[in-house]
């Protein structure tokens, strides 16, 4: 079964991209599901849509979280826990990306084995985020990375999908579309169907405890004023982010960018949290996409290296 996962933000057609290639799958003989997910929110809020196609009836149901192809039509989305945009990224997965960046500064960023493509375009683009028609361009691409949607496939799914819509625009759609399918001809066929995920391997999602302290432990001690160096802010701090090394993907980018106050450090791909200076806003925490930083009370982790000691 392929699956397949769009992202973007809302103005920008996800909807509409998933309608047309599950069209266009089903133009190729294909059983189809797609569906959109996205809330009450405003133009502009992440949302994201899936496609599910198989030459048998489909029985597997929600939100894909182990995909074979993801793609994403704003690059901005990476870094925004809630759109969930690297869920699943394994080494089987390809990753399209709308983005400014090459696909090689991708793969470091994330530092993932994953194959990384960038959405290509033909003109000089100031914003990739305006691109015209960029749903159309992302099924296009997509449809040629799969290599079982032809052509004639895509055209007539577009313009069934667009059918309310004018001449012109259905046009334009169909021709951006055919461009990204041209373009990516070198890499045909490089996305390839996961096997299915049997229920007698389900693990039950972890939770994450929250503790409730003392009021007294939120008060801040500061005993001179001093510099920022000297001043130990990390005596603020009532609950510790700490990094679960096993579950970090060594991306070295999100979480240290993320941190207000720049005391995520990396050496050698390996994020390093200066306690010292740390206030515990718990903001790496909430950024960090594969949740390898949990937050753990003060007075608890205080105890740990006391008996360690």
């Amino acid at each position: 079964m392929y699956r397949i996962r769009f992202h973007g933000r809302g103005g920008q057609g996800i909807k509409t991209a998933g309608r047309i290639l599950g069209n266009a799958f089903f133009h190729e003989g294909f059983e189809v599901q797609d569906a959109p997910r996205y809330g009450a929110e405003r133009r502009g809020a992440p949302i994201f849509a899936y496609v599910r196609a198989d030459k048998k009836p489909i029985d597997e149901r929600g939100v894909i979280t182990n995909p074979d192809l993801i793609i994403v039509a704003d690059d901005s989305l990476v870094t925004v826990p809630a759109a969930g945009v690297l869920q699943g990224l394994d080494d089987h997965a390809v990753l399209l990306i709308n983005s400014h960046e090459s696909a090689e500064t991708w793969k470091h960023r994330l530092n993932s084995q994953a194959k990384v493509l960038v959405l290509p375009v033909k003109e000089l683009i100031q914003d990739r985020a305006e691109l015209p028609y960029i749903s159309a361009a992302c099924v296009g691409a997509a449809a040629r990375l799969l290599g079982v949607i032809g052509q004639s496939a895509l055209r007539n799914a577009i313009e069934e999908e667009l059918s309310d819509q004018t001449p012109e625009k259905v046009a334009s759609n169909r021709t951006r579309a055919i461009e990204a399918f041209e373009c990516m001809a070198a890499f045909e066929n490089c996305v390839h169907q996961k096997s299915s995920v049997s229920a007698l391997d389900y693990q039950s999602p972890e939770w994450v405890d929250l503790t409730c302290d003392d009021a007294r432990m939120a008060a801040p001690t500061i005993y001179a004023n001093l510099t920022s160096v000297e001043v130990k802010t990390g005596l603020w701090r009532t609950m510790r982010p700490v990094i679960e090394y096993g579950r970090c993907h060594h991306c070295w980018w999100i979480c240290s960018s993320a941190c207000p106050h720049k005391v995520i450090n990396v050496h050698e791909n390996k994020p390093e949290i200066d306690y010292d200076h740390c206030v515990g806003c718990m903001v790496c925490v909430a950024q960090c996409p594969s949740h390898a930083i949990k937050a753990v009370a003060e007075s608890q982790a205080l105890q740990e290296a006391r008996e360690s000691a």
